[in-house]
């Protein structure tokens, strides 16, 4: 197996995720990211990156065979820029109640719920759609109050401590659509999908300080 060394950035091969599209958003924007899910490889990351599509029960058993759960909360704790994506923010959380009650990682308090909405709105919510920007985090530099980004889901976060929205997308009514806290940064859209406005998020994560 070949060395790879102490990465930039890891991010973290659990078997669910939209990897190769976030490697190459990184590559294009001239920095290099290596895709693992080696808990090592991880561990001696200087970023991490969590991105995830699909069911949140599998994709959290999936990080605890992997053993990968211990990884992704040091790298939390010790202050390492960490950025999830979609599945990658909603695992965050306390709890999902998608099909089902299931324990998130716990690292922000609040909860993951689906939609409920009128007949009109189609769920999966899927397409482009606004930023209302809340609070600006060093990850949204550049980025303009309105743009648009790229969603797939049907569920999304409730967080318990309001402070930590960075922006809503109104969608029926607002939801969360990212996070800020300290070293975290959340998306519930996805930044490799999201051409320009996109790839200045992943620019501004892979140069954060």
């Amino acid at each position: 197996m070949k060395n790879i060394g102490r990465p930039r950035i890891a991010i973290i091969d659990y078997g669910m995720g939209n990897l190769r599209s976030v490697q190459k958003g990184f590559e294009k924007v001239g920095h290099e990211a290596v895709v693992t899910g080696d808990p090592a490889v991880v561990a001696s990351a200087d970023k991490v990156v969590l991105p995830g599509v699909g069911a949140f029960e599998d994709a959290i058993a999936e990080l605890g065979r992997k053993k990968l759960v211990g990884p992704v909360l040091d790298a939390i704790e010790t202050g390492k820029p960490f950025l999830g994506i979609c599945l990658g923010l909603q695992m965050l959380f306390e709890t999902s109640y998608e099909n089902g009650t299931h324990q998130g990682l716990g690292v922000l308090k609040g909860d993951c719920v689906r939609f409920k909405l009128p007949e009109e709105y189609a769920i999966p919510h899927i397409g482009w759609n606004q930023l209302m920007i809340r609070k600006r985090p060093p990850v949204l530099e550049g980025i303009t109050e309105g743009a648009y980004v790229y969603f797939v889901h049907s569920y999304y976060v409730v967080p318990g401590d309001a402070e930590i929205i960075a922006t809503e997308t109104e969608y029926g009514g607002p939801f969360c659509s990212m996070i800020w806290r300290d070293n975290i940064f959340a998306t519930q859209f996805h930044p490799e999908k999201s051409q320009a406005e996109g790839l200045k998020i992943l620019r501004n994560f892979a140069e954060y300080r």
